[in-house]
Order: C-alpha cells, then structure tokens, then sequence
C-alpha cells in the first residue's frame, strides 16, 4: 500500500461504510465452506497467518480522521492477535447443515469490533457424515467475491498433503499518520484529478476541433449514463418483497455446472445469462404462489473494475441498479435478453468514474441514500470459483457458499462454481421474504427451468 490513497477507504467503499449507521445496510460478507474432514489446525493457522501478510489489510484497523478532512485510514492493528481471529468451535452433538447455516446466519447479523481488523474464521466440527464447515465472516471492504477468490488461492492446496511452502510475502510498508497522512492523502487524489484532467483536455480539445457534432454527443452519452448510474430509486417492483427489516435466513440451491453451461449456449448466452435466468423465472413463481403478477424487477449487480496491477483483495467494484424482465418465463428468450442488457450495463461510459459517483454520494444526507438502496428488489451476483478440486489444511472442498450482504434490498443470491457445481447461496431479509423455504424452492424450480434447456440440446 505505498499508494497514499490506497491506505484509506476508497470512494466507493466510503459509500458502504458510511450507510453502515443503518444496520440493515451492512456490508457484511459469511461464506461457508463444507469440508471432508476437520482441517489441520496447526497447518490452517499458518496458512491464513501466510494469507494474512500477502493481503495485509486483514492486519489492519480503520481508524477515523478527525472533521472528515479524509476517509478514515487503515491502519497497521497494534495489538493484531491471529488467535481472535482464528476459532474452533466444540458443540456436544453432531452438526447437520441446519446447524451449520443456523451459526452463520448468527454471524451474518453480527457487527463487527470496529477497534479490530474486520474479519473471523470459525471451524466447525464434527458435522454429520465425518466433515467440517469453515465459516469466514468478513466486510466488504476488505475484499470482493474474485478478490475473495484470490486470497483464497494463497491458502488452499491443489492435493490433500499440501505442496511446497510457498514463499513469505514482502513486509507490508509502514503507513503514516496524522497531519501529514491526511496532507498526502489530499495531494495524491488532487495530483491524480489534475493529470486526469490535463490527459483528457487535449485529446478532447483536438476531437472537438475535428468531429464537433461527435463530441458533443459523447459528451451527453456520459452525462446521461451517469444519471443512470446515481438515480434515486423510490420504489419497489416487487408488489410481495416490499418490507426491510435486521433479520436474515440463509439457504442454499446446489445445480450442476455443465448442464447449465449447456443451457445458455444454445442460445448463444454465458453462465451468468443462465444463473440470472433461473433467478428471475423462480422469483416470476414466487409471485405467483402469492397471487400477484409482476412485469419487472430492479437488480443490483457488481461489476468488476478490477485491473492486473490491483493488489490481492481489495473490493473493486461498482454497483449499477437497473430493471430486468420479470414476465418472460421461456428461458430460451429470457438470456438473451438478460445478455444483452448486463453487456450494455458492464459498457456504460459513466463505470469508469463510478469512484465519482459515489463521492457525490457521500455528500449527501445520509438518510436520502439509504432510502433509495432500500427500494432495489435484490442483489445478484456470479463469482467463478474452482474448477478442479482444493484442499484447506488436508480437507477436500466439497462445496463453497457465498452469503453477500442485501443491502437493503430483499435477498442477495450469489453463484460460486466449485468445480462442477454451481453452489447457490441465498441471503434473504426475512421481513422481506418470511417464507423462506418456498421462496428457495421457487428459485431451484427457475434454475430446472433453464436447465431443461440443457436436456433438449
């Protein structure tokens, strides 16, 4: 982090920090991985001890600048101690899944220690058949799914006896504090707003000169998809998942990997068309089974802006909100459709300056922008796990669940594949969605749906 403006929370992550004064709106982030086998402790705590120093934000605190004159900062924790961090947990009987999603969906509503860097790991043992479940909480800002995916990678092995020792990561660089930091922090973002600025004036006066018509219509391209990215929303779609609430259910839809595949490219599409698909016509059924029609329902999905020279983890996304189809139930005419509109969203001009966006956000009041996070309908999101099998500390990865935060809208549903199974993790606000069961099943009835394409193929 030898980058002045890496050391603090960025714009975006700002953005998520601060609607964190509403609890409904908090960023955090439960995974639960199944297990073979109870893992190696010994190997397990040198491992995430090694994950730790290659992402060193996870020894890090944020610590609050006074008077808001800069994000608040990450700072190195004093008292760092990996044992807080690192659990095992000892129940007197036997696990079952039931238990295991029951302890996360606790941890999914707990707050983390603000005084502490903002992440746990808890295994737990001794669950029905001989496994284990890992269970890792962390915020978002500290990482997103692939930034997840990364860190992952400096802790699993590829054979149950694990490989060679992997090198020990550089030190992380001292950080500063006080006046200068803040100082250093200002100058590197005005310093980067200048040469911006001056990288875009010329080439945007020589285009002027040249092709005056085009640049004006660039120009009010921008403007416009800006607007779209940073439009209040004041209303649900959905007439059933309207109420907001503190408490959460977890539950999961396993579907097989290759088959959906399949599916989306007879028509030409990509997994996360056909992931998206099964979502949409399973919540098409749900509102059926409660006797309403909807025509349309307001997505939240990250996009990526990660970029090669970014460092392990970290959360580099934007969010863009937009309507899908709700009422077309063929799947063969529902992907394309969703294709063509995630593409255009992934392509808009205004993803670039989403750090923007956000920072006039963060001027804002905020009880104005929790109001409009509040009135998306869900949260969807699609991270490309292993394709061949992992061990942690000598136990297989049978299977990887990601629960992403609702941020206020009613459910986060989020698609790992783990080698040749999409692993379905549901997040669901249960103010919104009391009926958590049928709304599960509603949505792995969508999933067969787009999966008979598959069948015909």
């Amino acid at each position: 982090m030898t980058d002045t403006r890496e050391s603090h929370l960025s714009q975006s992550d700002l953005f998520s920090w601060s609607m964190e004064r509403d609890a409904i709106l908090r960023s955090t982030i439960v995974s639960v991985v199944m297990l073979d086998a109870e893992p190696d402790w010994e190997r397990l705590v040198q491992a995430v001890d090694r994950g730790t120093r290659v992402a060193p934000r996870f020894r890090d605190r944020l610590v609050a600048l006074p008077a808001g004159l800069a994000p608040p900062r990450w700072e190195a924790d004093p008292g760092f101690d990996l044992s807080w961090h690192m659990r095992r947990v000892a129940l007197p009987a036997a696990l079952d899944r039931t238990a295991v999603f029951e302890f996360a969906r606790v941890e999914a509503m707990t707050a983390f220690d603000p005084v502490r860097p903002l992440w746990q790991v808890t295994v737990l043992g001794d669950v029905a058949g001989g496994g284990s479940a890992l269970v890792l909480k962390v915020h978002h800002c500290l990482t997103d799914g692939l930034g997840g995916i990364q860190l992952a990678n400096e802790i699993v092995d590829f054979t149950r006896s694990g490989g060679e020792p992997r090198p020990d990561p550089e030190p992380a660089p001292e950080s500063r504090g006080g006046l200068a930091d803040i100082v250093g922090w200002n100058w590197a973002v005005g310093s980067e707003l200048l040469r911006g600025g001056l990288a875009h004036v010329l080439p945007l006066a020589r285009h002027a000169l040249t092709h005056p018509v085009g640049t004006v219509r660039d120009g009010v391209g921008l403007a416009v998809s800006i607007g779209k990215l940073a439009r209040p929303v004041v209303g649900t779609l959905s007439p059933v998942m309207t109420e907001r609430g503190l408490a959460r259910h977890l539950s999961t839809v396993d579907v097989p990997l290759e088959p959906l595949r399949r599916a989306a490219h007879t028509v030409g599409c990509t997994l996360n068309d056909a992931f998206l698909a099964g979502v949409v016509i399973g919540l098409h059924r749900y509102h059926e089974v409660h006797e309403t029609e909807v025509e349309r329902l307001r997505v939240t999905m990250p996009v990526s802006v990660r970029k090669d020279t970014d460092p392990i983890g970290g959360n580099r996304i934007t969010l863009v909100r937009f309507a899908l189809p709700a009422g077309i139930t063929d799947p063969a005419a529902l992907m394309p459709v969703l294709d063509a509109m995630v593409l255009g969203w992934r392509h808009e001009p205004a993803i670039p300056y989403s750090a923007a966006v956000a920072a006039t956000l963060n001027r804002l009041p905020v009880a104005i922008v929790t109001a409009m996070l509040k009135h998306v309908d869900f949260v969807a999101s699609d991270v490309p796990g292993s394709p061949v099998p992992i061990y942690i500390a000598g136990a297989a990865v049978e299977r990887m669940y990601a629960f992403g935060p609702t941020i206020g809208t009613a459910f986060n549903v989020t698609l790992i594949s783990h080698t040749d199974t999409g692993c379905v993790g549901i997040n669901a606000d249960t103010a919104a969605v009391p009926d958590v069961e049928i709304f599960t099943d509603c949505l792995a009835e969508g999933f067969h749906a787009v999966l008979e394409l598959a069948e015909t193929s």
